[in-house]
């Protein structure tokens, strides 16, 4: 595991005006895991980039059928592949109160040295009491050659937006709490809702509805964030944003940005996936989430909302797929990843996380 590594001092650079410019994009892989790594890798040798997050949910580990063993793995043989030799930055994302200590623990052994605790479904204090909590935690149990880069949230996604006063309250609660236990390092960054949902929302009509991208908040609380040490706001649910959202996102400061849902829509709506799964799929989803099928929202918008839910269930299937077709379904998503390198400019970063994270 000697390429996993932790984006803290990155980061720490970041907070510091060191490093700028360019915001890193962060990638979950939800199904034929290994062989969309290996596009991943592919397109993160043709622009050289270094600065980007390979990163797995909390509730991805159930839905889509990876365990963190499993889904390192399928990663490390994915960069192996394709003869990736930089850091690999492993992340935990939307790790939930339920269970959080076993489930950070076993995160941690495996090499994910980014952990996003997320809170923000309790309210305020709550939430920055809990936040320090965790992170205390993870400082406890952290190997000890590894600082690990740790996020909280503020503003439950999909939810209102959050607003400067609610993140200084947060981050003043929460350093306040932190010291209690001891002199530890504590988030290097906040993620924070703007608009976005995770998904997206699908229209009657199929096509995506264009949420109010609030990137003046975004830029505001990454400006405030940089006052208390942390490297910015993450965005998250931005995937399915239009396409030319994401070059005003370095503009803003914002230090991360999360990506989920775009590379599970090319698989699905590729001319290469096979149309009898598909239909088998729907077919299931028909069946199994009839009972939750909203009142206001029609078969399309069912089918788009529920089918993350099949990938664990038809995982074998899936992988199953013809070799030809994945490769053709690679290849459509070795683009999507050039164009978020390009957009959130991380081109030309390899040799600055080599220089970081002396991996090479």
């Amino acid at each position: 595991m000697k390429n996993l590594a932790s984006t803290q001092k990155l980061y720490e650079k970041i907070a510091g005006g060191e490093i700028k410019g360019f915001t890193v994009p962060a990638f979950n892989i939800r199904t034929l895991t290994f062989d969309v790594a290996r596009a991943l890798f592919r397109a993160a040798r043709k622009e050289s980039a270094g600065a980007f997050i390979i990163e797995l949910a909390r509730s991805e580990i159930d839905y889509t059928g990876q365990t963190v063993e499993e889904y390192r793995n399928s990663i490390l043989k994915a960069a192996e592949k394709e003869k990736f030799k930089g850091a690999i930055f492993l992340q935990g994302d939307h790790f939930k109160i339920n269970d959080l200590e076993n489930l950070i623990k076993r995160a941690i052994e495996n090499g994910f040295y980014n952990i996003d605790i997320d809170c923000s479904s309790l309210p305020l204090k709550d939430n920055y009491v809990e936040t320090a909590k965790f992170t205390a935690f993870i400082r406890s149990i952290e190997p000890k050659t590894v600082s690990i880069s740790i996020g909280g949230e503020v503003g439950e996604i999909g939810g209102k937006n959050t607003t400067v006063e609610e993140f200084k309250e947060f981050i003043k609660g929460y350093k306040n709490e932190l010291s209690n236990y001891a002199n530890l390092k504590g988030l290097i960054k906040i993620a924070i809702q703007t608009g976005t949902s995770h998904g997206g929302i699908m229209l009657p009509t199929g096509e995506m509805k264009i949420p109010e991208e609030d990137f003046e908040t975004l830029a505001e609380i990454s400006q405030e964030a940089k006052k208390y040490g942390l490297a910015g706001a993450v965005q998250h649910g931005a995937s399915t944003l239009p396409g030319e959202y994401f070059e005003r996102f370095p503009e803003t400061k914002a230090c991360e940005i999360h990506l989920a849902t775009i590379f599970q829509n090319i698989i699905y709506e590729s001319d290469y996936f096979p149309q009898d799964l598909k239909e088998k799929i729907y077919k299931w989803l028909r069946k199994k989430y009839f009972q939750e099928k909203k009142e206001t929202e029609n078969e399309i918008q069912f089918l788009y909302r529920t089918r993350k839910y099949a990938l664990g269930p038809f995982k074998k299937e899936i992988c199953n797929i013809p070799q030809k077709n994945i490769d053709r379904i690679s290849e459509e998503l070795e683009e999507k990843f050039i164009f978020f390198f390009q957009k959130l400019n991380v081109s030309n970063t390899s040799d600055l996380i080599k220089g970081l994270t002396n991996i090479k």
